[in-house]
């Protein structure tokens, strides 16, 4: 009886804290959160020392400084600062990431379907373009369509097409433009307020087709109210120009913001959103029975939250004091800059201007009233759009595969067409599969615009490299580089990640 009592106690004995399982899971992640730091330290203060040794400074003042050369293309071809040179490699990276991004999703999604089409030549078709365009280096492919395009010829006053709404040559293609005009502020108001009219009529027309099962077009009713308010206001927006006032007065007020005032809303931002995550944690983790047990990964976020909160705070108070400041001055600023977009302004919102070629005999150059894209923007634009949509086309074939083939045969028992299965039951569900790995290509499709270095176009490797060159800011540069790429990969993955969540099945 002694032996059996005495084996009880010792099962249900405690083990010793160093063999305590969440003990040891806390202290290694403390322990590897302090090697990374400690290491991250050394080599900051090793680099510090060898550039010290060999008298380079390390500093970002060159942000300031007139970097001395143009850039070919971008919204600013003669910036006065490193700075503003920089903000022009991101803006022409960007612009080259957000239209690659939608051209090579709509490319793959229709290269994938027509794999899986039962017509031979079709689906052979789109094999071959996914097998060779995938075993082709996308910087050879950009270097091929940098040598095609800058092949078309030289710039003539015979190279206009289309009755002169175009022209195209070996100094790339040259386009109408549209851009907003003076009224085009106040004709937004008319938008927005169609807009937020219209998705009360949607919601009233999506919950009569749930009622009644009859179709009864939500979105076509969205946009025609939409158009609606925008065809009205084209002709009566000047009547918002009093919006003049309002913002002038809205500018007024936030500049008259006191310092403080701003520290404090800032902190108290920082403080509720941490406390309403870790209430909103914890509500999530409520049983009928009272709060479940929290696991040390609870506890981890738990702690990462407040203490984020923290780091806030004291970005708030004393790494960056003048953040409130800097708020304060730019908020004014942009309700002034929106004041002066209402400013009696009466012309027609947008306009438009033919593209024109200047110059004489050899010296002919695109004008800047088109739209021009250069032949370094669209070789690289033809580059990696080509080639990220091959492994879209693959992605979105692997999907419509997961679907279950249920699917596809209770749509047609409903009597719905091929296409109407497609686009209504078998792409949701496909998207919901290959969305996580459609997000890996829109980074590595922003990435691949790095390569633009190899045909010049201006992006933000190009443009720091020429800034690296003048200045002999290296670690700097690079540094930018980083933080640039860092924060498209993350914008991305977050925009993935919500839409993910969006898609997910809602089960009872």
């Amino acid at each position: 009886m002694s032996d059996t009592s005495t084996l009880a106690s010792t099962q249900s004995a405690k083990p010793p804290w160093y063999r305590d399982s969440a003990i040891i899971k806390w202290f290694s992640q403390i322990a590897a959160l302090l090697v990374v730091v400690g290491v991250a330290i050394f080599v900051a203060t090793e680099a510090k020392a060898n550039l010290d040794a060999k008298n380079i400074t390390t500093s970002f003042g060159f942000l300031e400084i007139n970097p001395g050369f143009d850039i070919s293309e971008g919204i600013d071809k003669n910036p006065n600062t490193g700075g503003r040179a920089l903000w022009v490699g991101m803006v022409n990276t960007l612009r080259m990431a957000t239209v690659g991004i939608v051209v090579a999703s709509i490319l793959g999604v229709l290269i994938g379907i027509a794999r899986l089409s039962d017509n031979w030549m079709v689906h052979r078709a789109a094999s071959t373009y996914i097998e060779a365009v995938r075993n082709i280096p996308v910087v050879v492919q950009i270097l091929i369509y940098a040598a095609i395009f800058g092949g078309l010829g030289r710039l003539t006053q015979d190279s206009e097409f289309l009755w002169g709404l175009g022209a195209i040559s070996s100094k790339g293609l040259s386009l109408p433009r549209l851009f907003a005009s003076d009224g085009f502020y106040q004709w937004m108001v008319f938008i927005i307020i169609g807009a937020i009219i219209g998705w009360f009529v949607r919601q009233k027309r999506q919950a009569l087709q749930d009622s009644t099962g009859r179709i009864t077009y939500p979105n076509l009713y969205w946009l025609g109210v939409i158009a609606a308010f925008a065809a009205v206001g084209w002709f009566i927006h000047p009547v918002f120009t009093f919006f003049e006032q309002i913002f002038d007065a809205f500018g007024n007020a936030w500049d008259s913001i006191p310092v403080f005032v701003m520290q404090f809303l800032l902190a108290a931002l920082v403080v509720t959103a941490s406390a309403r995550w870790i209430r909103n944690f914890l509500d999530s983790k409520r049983t009928p029975a009272g709060l479940a047990k929290l696991i040390d990964d609870d506890y981890f976020r738990i702690i990462f939250s407040a203490l984020g909160a923290i780091i806030g705070l004291a970005v708030i108070f004393v790494v960056w004091p003048g953040l409130s400041s800097w708020i304060i001055n730019s908020g004014a600023d942009f309700w002034h800059f929106l004041a002066d977009k209402f400013d009696n302004r009466t012309g027609q919102p947008i306009d438009g201007m033919m593209p024109t070629i200047v110059g004489e005999g050899t010296l002919l150059r695109y004008g800047p009233q088109g739209l021009t894209m250069t032949v370094w923007f669209a070789a690289l634009f033809a580059g990696v759009t080509v080639y990220t949509s091959a492994f879209i086309a693959e992605i979105v074939r692997g999907g419509i595969l997961a679907v279950p083939k249920g699917q596809t045969e209770a749509a047609m028992a409903v009597g719905l067409t091929r296409t109407q299965a497609l686009r209504q039951v078998i792409l949701p569900q496909a998207f919901r599969v290959s969305l996580p790995p459609l997000g890996n290509q829109y980074l590595n499709l922003t990435k691949n615009t790095s390569l633009g270095i190899a045909v010049g176009y201006a992006d933000v490797v190009n443009v720091g490299g020429t800034v690296l060159n003048q200045t002999g800011q290296a670690l700097s540069v690079i540094v930018i580089w980083m933080l640039f790429y860092l924060g498209c990969s993350l914008t991305i993955s977050i925009v993935v990640n919500w839409w993910n969540i969006r898609l997910k099945l809602v089960e009872r």
